[in-house]
């Protein structure tokens, strides 16, 4: 087994970890929230109370009521099915484009930590320059040249997490650097790059699990945005940020249209940011005494 899997293990199997978890308020919110919305996502591929690809204008613009719950928009079609499918799209931006962010950014940060020197520089001030071109930016320069959709939307999103996923992994993995046993591992012989895979990564894979869930939140916000400009998930697949889009027109007719994609979009990355602080919390090591 490798020392990657070695830890994840360990993390999952430390005694006292789900104690710790469980005592923590935000953790725990946060993994009910979080957990809420992957449900969500999940029972959308098996069951919505109406259609979301039909269009009932007879119905459209209904209040709460016992057929629709939370009532319908301007096409009739119902709000609690189309939140349920929206989750699918936030669910899938988020994770491949933080994936994407992981994988490169993390693989450029224990490089650059690997080899020090100008490779260290000029990883991390490319970094920097990537940090100029948020993800909004880059969706729109991408649909200017090949067009709307979600598949530029998670490239946008991907790429603007490189960077921040490469300066965290090379801070971590520097300090990983500089502890005895790396040294003593150096001096018996091992090359850099099996002293990264054996001791670095897995010594840093808690700070990388954290970031993922942070930037997952920030993942569906960007999500959200890009289709609130039209740049993002395309009709009729329905998406939060195009329903706050459809609702805006509507705010005196139907004020709650707006509601219902917001308040998912709030719980959504309030979990996801709840998480990921508590996560931090649970397994830094300094604070494990006192939780």
């Amino acid at each position: 087994m490798s020392g990657t899997l070695r830890l994840a293990a360990a993390v999952g199997a430390a005694p006292g970890f789900w104690a710790r978890a469980r005592r923590h308020p935000g953790f725990v919110i946060g993994a009910l929230l979080t957990l809420a919305l992957l449900l969500s996502a999940a029972l959308s591929y098996v069951w919505t109370p109406y259609s979301v690809y039909e269009v009932q204008m007879d119905d459209k613009l209904l209040g709460p009521d016992a057929r629709h719950w939370l009532g319908t928009d301007a096409f009739g079609r119902d709000v609690v099915s189309l939140l349920l499918v929206g989750a699918r799209a936030s669910i899938l931006v988020g994770v491949i484009a933080v994936g994407i962010g992981l994988v490169f950014g993390a693989a450029l940060g224990l490089l650059a930590s690997a080899r020090r020197g100008w490779v260290e520089e000029l990883i991390m001030r490319v970094a920097d320059f990537g940090f100029a071109f948020p993800a909004i930016l880059s969706a729109i320069m991408l649909t200017a040249v090949y067009g709307p959709g979600i598949v530029n939307a998670i490239i946008a999103i991907g790429i603007y997490g490189i960077p921040a996923f490469a300066r965290i992994t090379r801070a971590a993995a520097n300090a990983v650097w500089s502890r005895d046993y790396v040294q003593a591992a150096r001096a018996s012989g091992k090359g850099a790059w099996a002293i990264t895979w054996q001791h670095v990564l897995p010594n840093i894979l808690a700070v990388l699990i954290v970031q993922a869930t942070i930037r997952f939140a920030v993942a569906i916000l960007a999500e959200a945005a890009l289709s609130y400009l039209g740049l993002g998930t395309q009709p009729p697949q329905p998406s939060w940020g195009r329903m706050l889009a459809e609702a805006q027109s509507l705010m005196f007719d139907a004020p709650l249209l707006a509601v219902w994609p917001g308040l998912a979009i709030a719980l959504s990355v309030l979990g996801l940011n709840l998480l990921g602080d508590g996560l931090r919390d649970v397994l830094d090591p300094r604070l494990q005494g006192s939780r």
